[in-house]
């Protein structure tokens, strides 16, 4: 993967980002990202986020030898701190990491003020998308998109969402599965769940083998299992 050609799941995420937009790639890494949308005319202004000094020095590295440094501000910061006032961004992208971190980064950018509520988030977690969709509905984002796919044997969803004027409220099953997932239902959200079955069903054998009174984790494992077994 390079500035030319993203990661099928960077792609995805790059889909999402309206033409036009002043981005703010949190924990760009090599910031392929944002070059990328630069050199593909999608975008002219990002900042790239990165709070390890190695992978900062590489994102500083890749800006310069594409001579991009009056279009992509690289900062060492840590999450949603790399964005300034003055920066006005309107999107924002935090790729590759668990929903708990995920969210956690939101909560500080929310708590901070950074999050002006104008900015679109495109999320890609690797894990935990329940706890990011939970994150969302209390903080009065509303989820507009959705998309799931695979890659080197990988599951990967995007979550699009914008602020709302109420809070919105999603059922339990759409915080599991996600509300735009659920209505349409393709090969790629039916084979990961399919996959995520066998672990359920050991998980909730492990329960029922484990001392003390896990019956509250049974029931939501049971519970969990049986909306599975429904989807496949």
């Amino acid at each position: 993967m390079n500035e030319k050609k993203l990661s099928d799941r960077l792609a995805k995420v790059c889909e999402f980002v309206p033409s036009g937009a002043i981005v703010a790639d949190i924990g760009s890494d090599h910031a392929y990202l944002p070059a990328w949308l630069i050199l593909n005319n999608k975008i002219t202004t990002a900042v790239a986020g990165e709070v390890v000094k190695g992978p900062y020095e590489s994102a500083c590295h890749l800006v310069k030898s594409l001579g991009l440094e009056d279009q992509i501000t690289v900062r060492l910061a840590n999450g949603l701190e790399a964005v300034k006032p003055e920066d006005n961004v309107t999107a924002v992208t935090i790729a590759g990491m668990g929903g708990s971190l995920i969210s956690e980064i939101l909560d500080r950018g929310y708590e901070k003020e950074i999050l002006s509520g104008k900015e679109r988030l495109i999320l890609q977690p690797n894990i935990g998308e329940r706890t990011l969709r939970l994150w969302l509905q209390d903080h009065s984002y509303k989820i507009i998109a959705e998309d799931i796919l695979e890659e080197d044997g990988k599951f990967y969803e995007v979550i699009v969402a914008e602020k709302a004027s109420e809070a919105p409220t999603y059922t339990e099953k759409e915080l599991q599965f996600g509300p735009f997932l659920l209505s349409n239902q393709t090969s790629v959200f039916k084979a990961k769940w399919a996959d995520e079955l066998e672990q359920k069903e050991y998980v909730l054998k492990q329960l029922k083998a484990a001392k003390g009174d896990q019956s509250a984790k049974i029931e939501k494992m049971t519970q969990l299992k049986t909306w599975i077994e429904e989807l496949i």
